[in-house]
């Protein structure tokens, strides 16, 4: 008989399934062997007193101290994770453990596990992802005020901007998912980002989201926190993973006024004073620089759906109605438009015994349009290179 055979028997999966734990508790370690065996203890006493079958694993971040002896001696489940990083280590902390419900906490005290059970609960009763809001219950000490007062309502203010998720305080460190989200979640960064990626992936994926108020703590030992750099990390992510506000927003702004200006300028339109060349040349500038910014985001936004699985409904619309040739009829339109400008102000110079070139205007306007052209009409190839990938 087989191993395989017997192990597969119902009698054995229903023994599995017995002995599998509901809860694990994964928690992030680097340096903390004043805490961690505190924390571990916690835990594990959380999980009994809930009276259902856990685990607590330590995911330890390449530690120079004691640190991942004193939590498996505490009972935890220790792997280490060599490189340094908070997003590494959780993710080598969720491959290695094996519960239905993950709770994460860090590892310096700053987070009552006794929360635990209120966390599980909220899964059970439907939520797919539970985060806990700190910013009510702050105790004396335990929050920098450039920390409590700029950067977290900064962050998540422009994180509830961008991507709408409606969390008060998303870079609290102490929240539950579910095991089954993971693969829908994908997440992949390594560093203190990595709280920022994990609620805009649950926002994209349309995931029930829970919050409630937590107290939070004074950290035991040193932080490992370094405000502006991981500060900027998370900014920085959130640019990055919206280029509607990056690229698009922007450059159609630009490119408008630009356009605007240019139309303005370049007729001379009476509105109670004289532009200038230097008029012209400022929305030459914005409308050249706002086309190429507005190139950017369109090719930004089909990495994102091509190569990364990102969902943007108004990018599946518009590359659903628009095809490559619609890109290159336009930017050969504006080139076009600008050829005949350009050809208008050579005669001109050519019939006036190539003297000075007397129609300036005219000849800034047609470059601006034969340089647009030719950005919509490549950035269009691009696009559609870029759109090989599609499934």
């Amino acid at each position: 008989m087989s191993t395989l055979a017997h192990t597969s028997s119902p009698q054995a999966l229903e023994a599995q399934d017995a002995e599998a734990p509901l809860v694990s508790v994964v928690i992030p370690c680097l340096n903390e062997a004043e805490n961690i065996e505190r924390c571990v203890t916690a835990a594990l006493a959380a999980i009994k007193e809930m009276g259902v079958p856990g685990e607590v694993v330590v995911a330890d971040n390449d530690s120079e101290d004691d640190s991942a002896r004193l939590a498996e001696e505490a009972g935890a489940h220790v792997i280490v994770e060599r490189r340094r990083g908070y997003g590494s280590a959780y993710l080598a902390g969720f491959a290695a453990s094996s519960g239905r419900y993950i709770v994460m906490a860090d590892a310096d005290l700053t987070y009552d596990f006794n929360d635990i059970p209120r966390f599980v609960a909220a899964l059970e009763e439907g939520a797919e992802m539970v985060i806990g809001d700190r910013m009510d219950n702050i105790q004396p000490g335990a929050m920098p005020w450039l920390h409590r007062y700029i950067g977290n309502p900064l962050l998540s203010g422009l994180l509830n901007l961008f991507f709408r998720t409606g969390i008060k305080d998303a870079h609290c460190g102490m929240r539950a998912l579910r095991r089954d989200v993971l693969p829908r979640l994908d997440l992949r960064t390594t560093g203190m980002e990595f709280a920022s990626e994990m609620v805009i992936r649950a926002s994209k994926e349309n995931l029930k989201i829970a919050e409630f108020p937590i107290e939070y703590h004074p950290r035991g030992g040193e932080s490992k926190l370094s405000s502006f750099r991981d500060g900027w990390r998370h900014l920085r992510f959130l640019l990055v993973h919206s280029p509607n506000h990056l690229f698009i927003w922007p450059g159609t702004a630009l490119a408008g006024l630009g356009t605007l200006i240019l139309v303005v300028a370049g007729t001379g339109l009476d509105l109670g004073r004289d532009w200038g060349i230097h008029t012209l040349i400022g929305g030459a500038l914005l409308m050249i620089v706002g086309t190429q910014v507005l190139a950017l985001g369109l090719c930004a936004h089909a990495f994102g759906t091509y190569f990364m699985g990102e969902k943007d409904p108004w990018f599946d619309r518009m590359r659903a109605r628009f095809r490559l040739e619609h890109g290159l009829l336009l930017g050969g339109l504006f080139a076009l438009a600008g050829i005949v400008m350009g050809a208008v102000v050579i005669v001109t110079w050519i019939s006036h015994g190539f003297g000075s070139l007397s129609d300036e205007r005219l000849a800034l306007v047609a470059a601006s349009l034969v340089i647009v052209g030719i950005q919509i009409f490549f950035s269009s190839f691009l696009l559609s290179i870029l759109g090989l990938r599609r499934r």
